[in-house]
């Protein structure tokens, strides 16, 4: 029999034996363990022949684990681990495409909540009282007449549109390559073939958010990708449009943001991720009127340990049997 494949299971919440044991039934080589520690430092002495790592936020220097060669992260985003030189032995790899049906629903959510005017009617709910022009104030716009623009059209980019035009949205949306093929993970029953009305290159990117009423941001952070949005984006943005970010905070020049919402140039903003995690708490979008937050939970679902080991079995599985990994981060790009 081929040589056995240590694999370590790192995380701060505990998974579930039936999960860990799905793991060890792809293959009689797999040795799995699973450890539950707040950091690497709690761990103690684990990496003694670790060949493959399934981690969230942490993973080891080449120094603690010279036999390394793939890390699998718990996230979709992986920009906390770049820059670690263990990446320069070990392949990483991430779980895009189990979050497309949660994110897709708070993406929805959101165009709802501000189409109908639910954070203007929660505001005067708070005063126990209706405006006398109610009819005007709570006006809705709605969805079939609206148009969305996608900035990083993937996985979950595809099940925005998807839900978006069953409500009979226009959709729009921008990639780094509009040319490439998405070669990634989805999951059962999410095809990889949903096209936008217009794919537009990033060069292009303002006269897509002109179209737009909702701008929905995707893409991952990079060097490249980082204040993608400022000043002069927010400004090229149709007068009332509505900005959702549920990708990462460092995509939007957070300062510029806040001058368009209180200027009201920008109808509003839903705002998953920030540019510090928690958001301080002297922060002016805790208080604008025009603004709907939420802790970084948009990607959460009770069924993500679930998906996320489908996801890593079936790695696991390409790895024993020497074929090519999904999901594969290109160190270059960052994503």
């Amino acid at each position: 029999m081929p040589d056995p494949i240590s694999v370590l299971v790192f995380t701060q919440t505990p998974i579930s034996e039936p999960l860990i044991e799905r793991l060890r039934a792809v293959s009689p080589r797999l040795r799995v363990e699973a450890r539950v520690a707040p950091s690497l430092d709690e761990l103690g002495d684990v990496w003694r022949g670790v060949e493959v790592l399934y981690t969230s936020w942490f993973a080891p220097t080449p120094q603690m684990a010279p036999d390394l060669g793939w890390v699998q992260g718990q996230f979709a985003g992986v920009d906390h681990f770049l820059g670690n030189p263990v990446l320069q032995q070990a392949v990483l790899t991430t779980t895009s495409g189990i979050h497309a049906p949660n994110l897709g629903e708070y993406v929805l959510m959101m165009m709802l909540a501000f189409g109908h005017r639910l954070p203007r009617l929660l505001q005067y709910q708070q005063k126990s009282e209706w405006p006398q022009d109610r009819y005007r104030l709570f006006a809705p716009a709605e969805l079939c007449d609206c148009t969305v623009g996608i900035v990083g059209y993937g996985s979950i980019g595809r099940q925005v549109a998807r839900l978006a035009r069953a409500f009979g949205m226009r959709v729009l949306a921008t990639k780094r390559n509009i040319a490439g093929a998405d070669a990634g993970w989805h999951l059962p029953g999410l095809s990889v073939a949903e096209q936008p009305d217009r794919l537009y290159p990033p060069a292009e990117l303002k006269a897509m958010l002109a179209e737009c009423d909702y701008v929905v941001l995707l893409a991952p952070l990079t060097p490249e990708t980082e204040k993608m949005i400022g000043a002069a984006e927010l400004a090229a943005m149709k007068p009332g449009a509505v900005l959702i970010n549920v990708a990462r905070g460092g995509l939007v020049d957070e300062p510029a943001l806040i001058e368009a919402l209180r200027a009201g140039t920008l109808g509003g903003a839903a705002l998953d991720v920030f540019t510090r995690e928690p958001l301080p708490a002297d922060s002016p979008l805790w208080t604008l009127p025009n603004v709907v937050l939420s802790p970084h939970v948009g990607g959460i679902t009770p069924h993500y340990d679930e998906r996320a080991m489908g996801l890593f079995a079936e790695n696991l599985r390409r790895y024993a049997a020497g074929e090519p990994l999904l999901n594969v981060v290109d160190l270059k790009k960052g994503y």
